[in-house]
């Protein structure tokens, strides 16, 4: 007799079995929140459309038990190290070398792979892992038999940078020789982030294009204390994870400082890896402004996406789902350094009539923020037409798209490779 479990919801799942389905996620975390909010979408994804599968993330996100994750997902952190403003990478917390980190990223990394001994592996933007770190176990699975996925954002930076990073790396070797399938969570009409790339031929058959990453509501929780504006229309900023984020943050602060008549108020949400300094400079000035209120980190940021009636933001990937996934309209201020991946998205998006975008004139040495030039942006702002009068079609079919690609691979309550490894041994 089978016995059902039933989760803290009331929801009845499936029983857990050693021999279904596993899928391993790797994201090297080194800056940000993107990477790691990216994978728990799509492990979230995953167990919700296989409840009887289980995933395992592997991550450098300081902040990853932050985020709530769906049962059957799990998550190991390796030491956390940090990407600093200059491309330069440095241990976050540990008083090692970065070499001697990475062989203690990739040991752990080669034991969960061993004792986890996933059915499908999918690794999210690297395709070596940081500085080669991933290579020894992705080399130990496909000898096991696993599929492996490597899962593209829509943009990856300007061709030729990428072409040399990859080049020096081996990862362009990677992607014809290792991998089963890469997925790109966009559209090809909005972007393809392998353009230029030598040697096409050999994976361009692997590419399949999900649509991005829709987003919704988390489950309900405990009641958040939000600021007394979220209690009508107001604009939402937010840098992302805030690392690189004040410069956005100045910007907005000074049009509510030079125009008092800017209609709706903002609520400025900083993120957890903006400076102590630059948090305090911001919350003097906010606290002499009626307009303008602040908070520090809300991982559940989907509630206030979904709360608002317009976006300011920097325009990374997770960001941009949000806004087409929440319909806002939206401003979007990229950076460009130390990749142009942000400026290249803002531009087709604008072009495609998704969002509006303006550019930082001190990111390109043009000259200084001009407060009354924001001003008149979020002025506006509230009449924008929302993303969805753009009219893309499949544009936020990623999440059904991956579950779809991996049926064969996560359908089956039995292992397929287990009943292999069995018929063999008895044979």
């Amino acid at each position: 007799m089978s016995l059902s479990l039933i989760d803290d919801s009331g929801t009845r799942r499936p029983p857990a079995s050693p021999h279904a389905p596993r899928v391993l996620i790797y994201s090297h975390d080194t800056f940000g929140l993107g990477h790691i909010r990216r994978c728990r979408a799509i492990a979230n994804s995953l167990v919700a459309s296989y409840p009887h599968i289980s995933v395992i993330i592997v991550s450098g996100s300081s902040v990853i038990s932050s985020f709530q994750f769906g049962d059957g997902v799990d998550y190991v952190r390796i030491p956390g190290i940090e990407k600093q403003s200059d491309g330069r990478y440095s241990p976050h917390h540990l008083n090692l070398d970065l070499s001697d980190t990475i062989r203690l990223r990739t040991d752990i990394i080669k034991q969960v792979a061993l004792s986890f001994d996933p059915d499908v592996v999918i690794v999210d933007k690297e395709p070596l892992g940081l500085r080669g770190e991933l290579l020894p176990s992705l080399e130990i699975l496909r000898r096991r038999g696993a599929r492996i996925i490597l899962g593209l954002r829509d943009v990856l930076d300007e061709p030729g940078k990428l072409h040399e990073e990859w080049r020096q790396s081996g990862a362009i070797d990677a992607l014809a020789h290792i991998y089963d399938d890469i997925f790109v969570y966009g559209l090809e009409s909005v972007y393809n982030p392998l353009v230029g790339l030598p040697n096409q031929h050999l994976f361009a058959g692997k590419v399949r294009y999900t649509g991005y990453l829709k987003r919704a509501v988390p489950s309900p929780m405990p009641p958040n204390r939000h600021p007394r504006i979220t209690k009508g229309p107001f604009i939402l900023v937010t840098p992302g994870g805030g690392g690189d984020g004040a410069g956005v943050i100045d910007w907005v602060i000074s049009a509510y400082e030079a125009d008092a008549t800017i209609e709706l108020p903002a609520l400025i949400v900083f993120g957890p890896f903006m400076s102590r300094e630059k948090r305090k400079e911001f919350t003097d000035r906010i606290a002499r402004l009626p307009k303008l209120e602040s908070i520090g980190f809300e991982p559940r940021l989907e509630l206030l996406m979904n709360r608002a009636h317009c976006v300011v933001a920097m325009g990374g990937y997770n960001t941009f789902c949000e806004i087409l996934s929440f319909d806002k309209p939206a401003l979007i201020v990229p950076r460009v350094r130390p990749r142009l991946e942000q400026a290249i998205r803002a531009e087709r998006a604008d072009n495609l009539r998704l969002i509006d975008v303006l550019h930082d004139p001190t990111q390109n040495g043009e000259g200084q923020r001009d407060p009354l030039q924001m001003a008149r942006a979020l002025h506006a702002l509230p009449k924008r037409l929302p993303p969805s009068q753009a009219f893309l079609p499949s544009l936020l079919d990623g999440l059904p798209a991956i579950s779809r690609a991996l049926a064969d691979d996560l359908s089956a309550p039995i292992r397929g490779r287990a009943i292999a490894q069995n018929a063999m041994a008895a044979g």
